[in-house]
């Protein structure tokens, strides 16, 4: 599967031209080829192309005015569909020099296992003890919960934007197993960081041995390391200033809301459904972002209040989303659970609105109906944010018989699984 941006206006006579000398080339047999042009009267401008094969077939699908193309090759026995993807690639590449290729992506056919049930089936398989065991009763629980009605407040800390949780995430809120979603400051703008320049991002295996020059060497070429991924300073962070500069000019609004305002107006350097914000956008659910000064963008939006050249009011303040989160929260008739990924603030705001409605305003309700987390740091008992999930039941936020779970693990490796599960 071969998914491109940037050929606006291809022929569709020469793609299929194309496809078709990358099939003679790969030694499949063609059977038949035919084109079927759009006019955009019923449907963008375009056109559809297909080649039948003894083997399977390989299609294309573009819409000309967008510079979108998709490119599929499926075949069996001795053909490489792979072989057939790289003839059109080179031929593309060569034509239309500015081309992205936003997925490139090959899974074999009659597996062993079905796609359905792989996930599912690895986990009950092997995860049976200790971390392993640990997630593994987790994502049952939270299946069950989930097909029982249950709704799930999710909150993001640590740097799994950066890590491209959206991959995963994004997924499952289009499927609707998502419902809310509490993050960092920093969570929330670098998935918007990687959605428009992920290309440009720097990867460094050695990170772990890097001397302290090194790192100043990084800063000095813009960059700004994660773990061992480095965000370029100029075409990530400041050209985001650039488009968000005019919408905090043009009313108040949330930190999140501000962002999901340019969205449709970023050129994505990645596939759109990778984005974990703009499913969140596009399915409607709640977005909490509590002490947003402290990231980038919150950074940059102060310097630019001490300028003169944006109004404080334009940012609602985290008062403003514990309000918003209460009137959420107390609004659901369906028990609601929450799935904490590492601790601080992300996790410590939201689970509060629950002794907020009870003990401070003497509503009646309902505690979260379920809980996990996930984290690699060791339970702390003197940290507020690391201690055990049975020292909430002191706080009113948990109730005794509230399913409760720990995975003490690396969140960029237990969160995919844990996800890919659910999806089923």
């Amino acid at each position: 599967m071969l998914d491109c941006t940037g050929v606006v206006g291809v022929d569709g006579s020469w793609i299929l031209s194309l496809m078709e000398a990358a099939v003679d080339k790969s030694g499949a047999r063609r059977v038949h080829s035919h084109i079927e042009e759009f006019d955009g009267t019923q449907s963008p401008p375009g056109f559809a192309s297909v080649i039948l094969l003894d083997e399977s077939h390989v299609t294309a699908h573009c819409y000309s005015e967008s510079g979108m193309l998709a490119i599929d090759a499926f075949s069996c026995g001795d053909t490489d569909p792979e072989s057939i993807i790289e003839v059109i690639e080179e031929g593309l590449r060569e034509k239309y020099p500015i081309m992205k290729i936003n997925r490139r992506n090959k899974v074999g056919r009659f597996v062993s296992e079905s796609d359905t049930e792989g996930m599912r089936e690895f986990v009950k398989r092997h995860f049976q003890h200790f971390n392993a065991g640990a997630l593994r009763s987790c994502a049952e629980s939270l299946d069950e919960f989930l097909k029982s009605g249950g709704k799930l407040m999710l909150t993001l800390a640590g740097a799994m934007s950066t890590a491209e949780i959206g991959r995963s995430l994004a997924p499952l809120i289009r499927s609707g197993k998502v419902h809310a979603i509490t993050c960092t400051g920093a969570n929330l703008e670098e998935d918007v960081f990687n959605l428009v320049a992920h290309s440009k991002y720097k990867k460094i295996q050695t990170w772990r041995s890097l001397t302290l020059e090194d790192e100043a060497e990084l800063h000095r070429k813009g960059f700004n390391r994660v773990t061992d991924t480095c965000i370029p300073e100029k075409e990530a962070i400041r050209h985001i200033e650039d488009k968000i500069l005019d919408e905090w000019n043009s009313k108040p609004a949330f930190p999140h809301e501000h962002l999901m305002a340019i969205l449709d107006h970023l050129d994505a350097d990645i596939p759109r459904t990778d984005s974990w914000l703009i499913a969140a956008k596009d399915a409607g659910i709640p977005i909490y972002v509590p002490g947003w000064e402290d990231s980038t963008l919150g950074n940059i939006f102060a310097a630019h209040c001490i300028n003169g050249n944006v109004e404080r009011s334009a940012i609602k303040t985290g008062i403003d989303y514990m309000i918003h989160l209460a009137n959420w929260y107390k609004n659901l008739d369906s028990p609601i659970g929450f799935l904490q990924i590492g601790g601080g603030i992300a996790g410590d705001f939201p689970i509060c609105v629950v002794p907020m409605l009870r003990q401070d305003l003497q509503h009646d309700a309902p505690m979260w109906a379920w809980f996990a987390q996930i984290s690699e740091s060791t339970m702390s008992y003197g940290g507020y944010s690391g201690a055990s999930p049975s020292e909430k039941i002191t706080w009113g936020k948990l109730a005794p018989s509230t399913p409760m779970h720990i995975i003490e693990s690396d969140a960029t490796i237990v969160v995919p699984i844990l996800f890919s599960y659910i999806q089923g």
